[in-house]
């Protein structure tokens, strides 16, 4: 039986802007270890399904789409996000 796990990503701490956080992502979950390449050093995987990203626009297209192909899915918690509102004066105290 396939893994997956359902999730909403968080915005990146690299950027300021929330582009592609709305969408929930079904991620099939590798059940082969990795693998390391004597001559370059990279990792690998034999494992396909780890590079296949779904994108759906709710978290309950996610699961319907999940329960259709038989995957036992796992639904992790969304992050919230914490906004601390201050004036623009207290960026120069």
């Amino acid at each position: 039986m396939q893994h997956a796990r359902i999730y909403r990503p968080s915005k990146s701490a690299m950027t300021s802007g929330r582009r592609n956080t709305h969408k929930w992502v079904l991620e099939f979950v590798s059940t082969t270890p990795q693998v390391i390449d004597p001559l370059m050093g990279w990792t690998g995987n034999k494992d396909t399904k780890k590079q296949i990203k779904l994108r759906f626009p709710t978290k309950e297209e996610a699961l319907a789409y999940a329960k259709k192909y038989g995957i036992a899915a796992e639904i992790l918690p969304e992050h919230n996000r914490m906004r601390i509102i201050k004036p623009y004066a207290d960026n120069f105290k």
